[in-house]
C-alpha cells in the first residue's frame, strides 16, 4: 500500500457523507471498501427498501456507520412522506414525564434499527430561549434549561436503550439564534458565564446519561473567539475538558455557515485540527436547482481530498486524525454489536394529547371539510418533512389557502379575509409574538370571522386575546391529527 493511499484510508474514517438516490452509488461503494466511516440518511435516500439498503451498504463495509436525523415531531426522515407519528421535543418537555421521553427515545431507536441505522441524530439539546430562533424551535424540549437536560437525558436512555448510538446536538447551544445556519452564520451575543449556566448543561447531562456522540453546531460564540463552534479549538476543548470522550460529530460541512466561509475542504480540516472526530459532509440535495448530477460525489471529495492533502502536507497531524479515527471505529464496534430490538408497546397519541391544550372559548367545529389559512414560516432546510401534512390533516379535505406573513401582498391578505368571513376556518400559525408579522396578519383575519380559530404548531405560550388557540407544540401529522380531534370535540 502506497503513503497515499494509506492517507486516503486514514481520511475516509472520519469522513460521513450523504448520497444520491435509494442504492449504492459505485463511488459509495468504492469509499466504503476503502474505510469510509459511513453514511448519513436523508429523505430522499428512504424511497425504496431501506433495510435491503443498509444490509448492502453493511454487507460492503460491515463496521461503517449508517446515521440519520430521526427526532419525532417537527423533524423525520422515515415518514417525511406523511410527517412525524412520534411525540415531538417540546411536547414531551411540556408533558414533563421522563418515562415517556424515555419511551419515546427508544421508540424512535426501534424504529431507525428496523431500517438498519446504526446512529440516530437525536436528541435535541438545545435550549430554546429566542422566540425568533427560525431552526430549533419546537425540536427543543423546553426554554428552561433544568427541563432540557432532564429530557435530554431521559431520550439519550432510550434510544441507546436499543444499541444504537444517540447524538446530542447543536454543541455548545444553537438555542439563542435568530438565524438559521443553513443560511449564513449566527453569533451567539451571550457571555460565557451566561452561556455556561444556560446552554451548556443539557450537555453534561447528555454526557453523564453515556451519550455516544454529541453534534457541533455552526455558530460564533465571541466570547470564546470568533472562530465558528465547529472549527473552534477552545469550544470543542471545553466539550472533552467537561469529560465527554465520545464521537464529536460536525453539523453538515455543505450549510451555508462554513461552505459560504471557508469552504468544504477547509471547513473539514479546521474542524479535525479542532478536535472534531466525524465530519457530515451533508445533504446533496440542499443545492436544490442548482444540483449537479454528481454533488455527491463532488461534495464528499472536496472534504476527503482536502484532509489528504493537509495531512501531506503536515497542516494537519496524522496524530490527530488517527485519535479521530479512533473515536469513529470504537463507537462502530459498539453499535454493531447489538442485537435484534423488539417491537414495544407505544401509545403516542396519549402524550400527544396531553401535549395540546386550548387557550380560550373553543366553539367546536363540524366534522367536516375545513379551510385552513396557513401563515406559517417558510420550511428550513432542517424542518421540511411535515409542512404540508399539518395544513392537510386539520382540513380533512377542506381547502388550503397559503399565505407568507412577511411577503403577502394586500390582495392576498383581503382575499384570505373573505375566505375566512365565508365560513369557519382554521387559521395555521407557528409565532405569535409580538414581533411576528404573523401576528398583525392573524389579528386582520380574526376580524373578518370572530368564528376562525388558531391552531399553533410553533415554539412558546404567545397568544392573541380573545381568539381560542389551539397549542399543539409540534409541526407534525400525530399532532394535527390530535388538534382536528380537539377541534371538533372529540
Amino acid at each position: 500500500m502506497t503513503v497515499v493511499d494509506d492517507l486516503t484510508r486514514l481520511a475516509n474514517g472520519v469522513v460521513w457523507p450523504g448520497f444520491l438516490g435509494d442504492t449504492v452509488p459505485r463511488w459509495l461503494e468504492r469509499e466504503l471498501v476503502d474505510g469510509l466511516a459511513g453514511v448519513v440518511y436523508f429523505a430522499q435516500n428512504l424511497d425504496g427498501d431501506t433495510a435491503a439498503l443498509s444490509a448492502r451498504i453493511h454487507e460492503i463495509a460491515p463496521g461503517a456507520l449508517i446515521g440519520i436525523d430521526e427526532e419525532g415531531g417537527s423533524v423525520t426522515r422515515l415518514e417525511s412522506a406523511t410527517g412525524s407519528t412520534v411525540p415531538g421535543a417540546e411536547q414531551l418537555g411540556f408533558v414533563d414525564d421522563l418515562t415517556a421521553t424515555r419511551a419515546t427515545g427508544a421508540e424512535i431507536g426501534r424504529r431507525c434499527a428496523a431500517i438498519g441505522a446504526d446512529v440516530v441524530l437525536g436528541p435535541v439539546a438545545d435550549v430554546n430561549t429566542d422566540p425568533r430562533n427560525p431552526v430549533i424551535g419546537t425540536r427543543a424540549f423546553s426554554g428552561d434549561t433544568e427541563v432540557v437536560s432532564r429530557h435530554t437525558a431521559a431520550e439519550v436512555a432510550g434510544i441507546q436503550s436499543t444499541g444504537l448510538a444517540a447524538c446530542a446536538k447543536h454543541y455548545p447551544g444553537h438555542g439563542d439564534t435568530h438565524v438559521d445556519s443553513h443560511h449564513d452564520l449566527p453569533r451567539i451575543e451571550l457571555t460565557a458565564e451566561q452561556i455556561e449556566a444556560d446552554h451548556l448543561p443539557p450537555f453534561r447531562a447528555a454526557t453523564e446519561a453515556g451519550v455516544q456522540a454529541i453534534m457541533t453546531a455552526h455558530i460564533v460564540v465571541p466570547a470564546w473567539g470568533e472562530e465558528p463552534a465547529t472549527l473552534n479549538p477552545r469550544v470543542l476543548g471545553g466539550l472533552r475538558d467537561a469529560g465527554f470522550d465520545g464521537v464529536i460529530i460536525t453539523d453538515a460541512l455543505d450549510m451555508a455557515a462554513i461552505r459560504e466561509t471557508v469552504g468544504l475542504g477547509g471547513g473539514a480540516v479546521r474542524a479535525l485540527a479542532a478536535g472534531a472526530d466525524l465530519l457530515c459532509v451533508g445533504n446533496p440535495t440542499n443545492p436544490g436547482a442548482a444540483m449537479l448530477p454528481d454533488q455527491d460525489e463532488r461534495d464528499f471529495h472536496a472534504v476527503r481530498d482536502a484532509i489528504v492533502a493537509a495531512l501531506r502536507s503536515g497542516e494537519l497531524s496524522r496524530e490527530r486524525v488517527e485519535e479521530a479515527a479512533g473515536r469513529v471505529a470504537r463507537m462502530s464496534a459498539a453499535v454493531t454489536a447489538r442485537a435484534a430490538v423488539q417491537p414495544a408497546d407505544f401509545d403516542a397519541a396519549s402524550v400527544v394529547r396531553r401535549a395540546v391544550t386550548v387557550v380560550g372559548d373553543l366553539v367546536p367545529l363540524a366534522d367536516a371539510p375545513t379551510t385552513v389559512i396557513d401563515v406559517r414560516r417558510r420550511s428550513s432546510l432542517a424542518v421540511d418533512s411535515a409542512a404540508g401534512h399539518v395544513a392537510t390533516a386539520l382540513a380533512a379535505e377542506g381547502e388550503i389557502v397559503r399565505l407568507d406573513a412577511e411577503q403577502a401582498q394586500e390582495p392576498q391578505i383581503v382575499a384570505a379575509e373573505q375566505r375566512a368571513a365565508a365560513g369557519r376556518s382554521i387559521l395555521l400559525v407557528d409565532r405569535l409574538d409580538e414581533q411576528s408579522p404573523q401576528r398583525a396578519l392573524a389579528q386582520r383575519i380574526l376580524g373578518a370571522d370572530e368564528g376562525t380559530v388558531i391552531v399553533d404548531v410553533g415554539f412558546g405560550p404567545a397568544v392573541i386575546e380573545g381568539a381560542p388557540t389551539v397549542q399543539v407544540r409540534s409541526a407534525s401529522l400525530i399532532g394535527a391529527q390530535v388538534a382536528r380531534q380537539t377541534l371538533i370535540g372529540q
